[in-house]
């Protein structure tokens, strides 16, 4: 795991932690369901950064006869697991409580009490999500931040981005629901303001675990990454064509390659040995991914046209 993840993500932990304690004594005496919904929520959040970390430090271990490809994958699988989590812990605890309050309405108490620890929560999350930003900055280079979402292979920084934001227009709601509630003296307000952090929240799950699964199901690599590839193997003289290549993303940082190539006629077996050699360093220069290559040489052979195989 990169440091900049690790920062953002202890910088998250952090936060939440310290949140949860504050939102939870504030329910105790407030009794707003919003800052009953907010403080699991935190809770939820603070666990799945634990989840991450402990995903990036198994994602390290060394392959094993079991697992020749190695362990890179764990960090996707985790952060999958961190999507369910926020969904089910955060979002479906949000809403079951503000269905709950709407149907056994009770009156909010205290509600400066409420709304002092949902500013310090804002202020937290804010100093959280910040750092989040500045590092997914690093990594996203030009693209929009939903372009980085959908085709970033790093798992950790959209879901810390993505909890943050859910958390900061959460805390938001909750002080709407709250004061809202203290000023009219209507309760259902803060009700309301507890399913909508809920659906919130099952939004941004579902966001993050439909990402996760494409990453944990195996994706290519970038565009970019391919034509690198490419542009690596024609740079060796000897090979005439990329007759096929697959690749897929076990981590962010590993890449496999597999390639079928069509090399220069009249080479032995030790030059195509070489030849290989040569165009596995040549991609490893342009790709520092790609971790695991196999290039295999082949004839390339073109495919019969219709019009041929109907005469035959």
């Amino acid at each position: 795991m990169q440091e900049g993840n690790r920062k953002a993500i202890l910088a998250a932990l952090l936060a939440n932690a310290g949140i949860a304690v504050a939102k939870f004594g504030g329910w105790t005496v407030t009794g707003a369901a919003s800052m009953l919904a907010e403080g699991v929520h935190s809770v939820a959040d603070t666990c799945n950064q634990a989840l991450l970390l402990w995903g990036g430090a198994a994602a390290k271990r060394e392959p094993t006869e079991e697992h020749p490809f190695g362990f890179a994958r764990e960090r996707y699988f985790w952060s999958f697991v961190v999507a369910l989590v926020i969904f089910a812990l955060g979002g479906l605890f949000a809403m079951y409580e503000g269905i709950h309050k709407l149907l056994d309405p009770h009156d909010v108490t205290n509600p400066e009490i409420a709304a002092g620890i949902l500013l310090l929560g804002i202020v937290l999350e804010g100093f959280s999500f910040r750092t989040a930003v500045v590092e997914g900055r690093r990594s996203k280079g030009t693209r929009s931040w939903w372009s980085f979402i959908r085709d970033t292979k790093n798992p950790e920084l959209p879901v810390v981005l993505l909890e943050d934001l859910g958390a900061l227009l959460g805390l938001v709601v909750a002080l709407a629901g709250v004061g809202l509630a203290a000023w009219t003296g209507d309760s259902r307000y803060d009700a309301i303001g507890s399913i909508t952090i809920g659906v919130l929240l099952c939004a941004f799950a579902i966001v993050l675990a439909v990402e996760m699964r494409s990453l944990l199901i195996g994706e290519a690599a970038s565009a970019d990454d391919r034509s690198a590839i490419r542009s690596a193997l024609a740079a060796g003289g000897r090979i005439e064509r990329v007759i096929h290549m697959r690749t897929q993303h076990f981590g962010p940082t590993t890449l496999l390659v597999a390639l079928k190539v069509h090399f220069a006629q009249g080479l032995s077996v030790e030059e195509l040995a070489r030849e290989i050699d040569a165009a596995e360093e040549r991609i490893r220069e342009r790709v520092p991914a790609a971790t695991m290559i196999f290039i295999e040489p082949d004839v390339y052979r073109p495919p019969a046209r219709e019009d041929d195989a109907a005469a035959s």
